[in-house]
């Protein structure tokens, strides 16, 4: 793409931008981005060379810089989940190398990071009313958000200073080389019986992943295979927040995780404040929320279509959770009981679990 359509592009998305917010002054640019037809990237490149700063890997290395900042809040989202975490970067291990590294992040900030997926990344400023705001927002090869790192109060800000300074791109380009995903390939008829089989003998949770893979089972067809076996369905609109109302009031600790291709963020512990909010301009928006001071979660329950109770075989016995997925089958949000390492899982969980009954698939 030439210089000239490029600057073209960016003139005419801002123009397009511009003239939203007018009409919708506190529209988010993620929703923008969805009105004028683009990626979230591409909206936030127009900026470029003002209060965008386009940045570069490699990415372990930008991963790890991040303990340097200290007290930052990090969110994750999926089309209908958002998770908000405050804390430092304590311990990061980067697993593998090359393509198909990874990283595991544990305290205050837990997750797994899938660098894969990672594709270009921006340290943003954004002025909001009486503040400002500042970021490092990393985008995947569509151009839809994979984690978002903020500045805090009690943040480091001299590192996030030197983050940007060191990870800073040469050319400050609006084209990002943008390519659509393509679809994963599955088994629709696969041997029930041998990966039902290899289902029972499970050691360990992780497990699961590769036993996919190697029979070529997307997710969720998976979890329609063990129906009655390892898997049950229960209330979409329901369970969740029974699970987190109950959890809340017995102080039963829990783990959520929700995510994306790129990073999937992970609660740990106890959860307090349960809200339900319902909002949206043009459509009925059902939000059920978790508002703790270091955790936020935000469920968009319009968008939850199917509930499943999945049974997995450990060595410690068997870990319950309940997945949530949209109308595309995408898994929008996990619930776990919380549990340790040769530890089996709490009966407490189990009963809260048993409770939300069983409807039809």
């Amino acid at each position: 793409m030439s210089i000239t359509t490029i600057e073209s592009k960016k003139t005419a998305l801002t123009e397009q931008w511009k003239e939203l917010l007018q009409s919708r002054p506190n529209l988010r640019i993620r929703d923008a981005a969805a009105a004028i037809g683009v990626s979230e990237a591409e909206l936030l490149a127009t900026k470029t060379g003002g209060d965008v700063i386009r940045l570069q890997g490699p990415w372990p290395d930008l991963l790890v810089g991040f303990k340097n900042l200290k007290h930052v809040m990090v969110l994750t989202r999926n089309e209908a989940c958002v998770l908000e975490h405050k804390g430092p970067f304590q311990k990061i291990d980067i697993v593998g190398s090359g393509a198909h590294s990874m990283a595991t992040v544990i305290g205050p900030i837990e997750s797994r990071v899938f660098f894969q997926s990672w594709h270009i990344a921006f340290a943003v400023r954004e002025e909001k009313s009486d503040r400002v705001l500042q970021s490092i927002q990393i985008f995947d090869k569509a151009g839809e958000a994979i984690m978002k790192v903020y500045v805090q109060d009690k943040s480091n800000e001299a590192a996030y200073k030197e983050i940007v300074e060191t990870f800073r791109a040469p050319e400050q380009s609006a084209d990002l080389g943008l390519t659509p995903w393509k679809e994963e390939t599955y088994n629709e008829n696969p041997d029930t019986e041998a990966f039902l089989n290899e289902w029972a003998e499970l050691k360990d949770t992780h497990d699961f992943f590769g036993m996919l893979r190697r029979h070529k089972v997307h997710r969720y067809r998976a979890i329609e295979l063990a129906n009655g076996r390892f898997t049950y369905p229960v209330d979409a609109q329901q369970s969740p927040q029974k699970i987190l109302d109950e959890a809340a009031a017995t102080k039963l600790p829990i783990m959520i995780f929700a995510g994306n291709r790129g990073h999937i963020q992970i609660h740990q512990g106890k959860v307090r404040t349960i809200r339900v909010f319902e909002r949206g301009e043009n459509e009925c928006q059902r939000w059920l929320n978790v508002l703790d001071p270091e955790f936020n979660m935000h469920l968009r329950m319009d968008l939850v279509d199917k509930a499943w109770v999945v049974k997995k075989p450990t060595s410690e016995g068997d870990v319950t959770s309940v997945e949530l997925f949209d109308k595309e089958r995408n898994l929008v949000a996990q619930f776990f009981g919380l549990r340790k390492p040769g530890i089996p899982e709490r009966e407490a969980w189990r009963a809260l679990v048993d409770s939300l009954g069983t409807v039809n698939s």
